[in-house]
C-alpha cells in the first residue's frame, strides 16, 4: 500500500486546503484586521493539520485483510477528529482575540475541500 502522504490526489488537496486558508486570512486581514487574519488561519491550519495525522497514521500500518484496512481507517479517522477537537479547545481557551466568523470559514472551507482528493486522479 502506497502511503497516502506520498500521492498525488493527497498532496494536491493539502495544498489546496493550505491556499484555500491562506486566501481566507488574506480576506480576513484586509476586511477586519489581524486578529481575524490570525484566526482564519488558526481554523484552516486545523485540518491541515488533521488531514496530515490522518495520512501518517494510514501509512504506518500496512494491512494484510479487508478487516485489517477498514481498522486501519477507522483509527486514522478517529485519531483524525480526536485531534481537530483537541485543537478547536485549544483555540477557543487560549486565544481570547477569535474572531470567529473568518475562523469558522476557514474551518468549513478547509474541510470542503479536502473532498478533492476524490476528484484528483495518481
Amino acid at each position: 500500500m502506497t502511503p497516502p502522504l506520498t500521492t498525488r490526489p493527497f498532496k494536491v488537496a493539502l495544498a489546496a486546503q493550505a491556499a484555500a486558508t491562506v486566501a481566507i486570512a488574506t480576506v480576513a486581514g484586509v476586511w477586519a484586521g489581524r486578529d481575524a487574519a490570525l484566526s482564519a488561519l488558526l481554523g484552516g491550519t486545523i485540518n491541515v493539520v488533521a488531514e496530515v495525522l490522518y495520512g501518517l497514521t494510514i501509512g504506518i500500518v500496512n494491512p494484510s485483510t479487508p478487516s485489517g484496512t477498514v481498522f486501519a481507517l477507522l483509527r486514522a479517522e478517529a485519531s483524525k477528529i480526536a485531534l481537530i477537537v483537541f485543537q478547536l479547545w485549544l483555540v477557543l481557551t487560549m486565544y481570547q482575540a477569535l474572531v470567529a466568523l473568518p475562523f469558522i470559514v476557514a474551518f468549513v472551507i478547509t474541510v470542503l475541500v479536502f473532498r478533492l482528493a476524490f476528484i484528483v486522479r495518481d
